[in-house]
């Protein structure tokens, strides 16, 4: 079956699938190797995850510059090195469509809070974000009234085919623990099923309590994979 009607089999290559396809044109690189441009989240996506074609990226990165790669365990090639490495689960929406907004007050994140965008994943880290990540798809905030601080967003990243990756999840520690994630989430999902799309996302494998919160709000584990942080010497 070919992937363009198989979307689990774009969900195990998903940035490649995503490089090339519907956002093709947020990307850079050439051959069997694309990246997202400067100022996006710094992702690689290869063809061959067993065989990355590494040097074709030379002329589109710049030497300590660091990507994200999906799927790649093999050893580094000359002139590249592995800076981190872990276990990240990829995981795909089984369940029915909320039943309604569950974040009606939240607001649609633009470049006018980019400031407190940025303030907040320095501080959560979600996972790779740049500073024009949000041009990938629609992010949504839930702002503190009294303060007008950015209390948690959420938002998508990677296209490709049905599939839309839910992505930047992440809540400020002052507003933990008030389900203010599973909201968000729980509206960009709404919003991506009446667009008759399928929601994915990537959650690092050892986050098991944000594990157990994805499949008791309807995500299913597809696979495991190794996730590395990668720079050219």
């Amino acid at each position: 079956m070919s992937t363009a009607a198989d979307p689990e089999a774009l969900l195990d290559n998903l940035f490649w699938h995503a490089l090339t396809g519907a956002q093709a044109h947020f990307a850079t690189g050439e051959g069997d190797i694309r990246r997202f441009a400067t100022g996006f989240s710094p992702i690689v996506g290869f063809a061959d995850p067993e065989r990355p074609q590494l040097d074709a990226l030379l002329p589109y990165c710049e030497t300590g510059e660091q990507f994200y790669c999906d799927g790649w365990s093999g050893a580094a090639p000359p002139g590249w090195r592995i800076d981190a490495e872990a276990r990240m689960r990829k995981m795909i929406w089984r369940g029915p469509m909320p039943a309604q907004d569950e974040a009606r007050e939240a607001v649609r994140l633009g470049p006018a809070q980019l400031p407190q965008i940025l303030d907040l994943v320095s501080l959560t880290r979600p996972g790779p974000f740049g500073p024009r990540t949000i041009e990938l798809g629609e992010y949504f905030g839930l702002v503190d009234a009294a303060s007008g601080r950015l209390m948690a967003m959420t938002g998508e990243r990677c296209a490709a085919g049905p599939l839309r990756e839910i992505s930047g999840v992440c809540t400020h520690p002052d507003f933990q623990g008030r389900g203010l994630a599973r909201r968000l989430m729980a509206k960009v999902i709404r919003r991506q099923m009446q667009r008759g799309e399928t929601p994915v996302l990537h959650v690092m494998s050892s986050n098991e309590g944000a594990c157990a919160l994805y499949r008791r709000m309807g995500f299913a584990d597809h696979r495991e994979t190794v996730v590395r942080v990668i720079s050219r010497n």
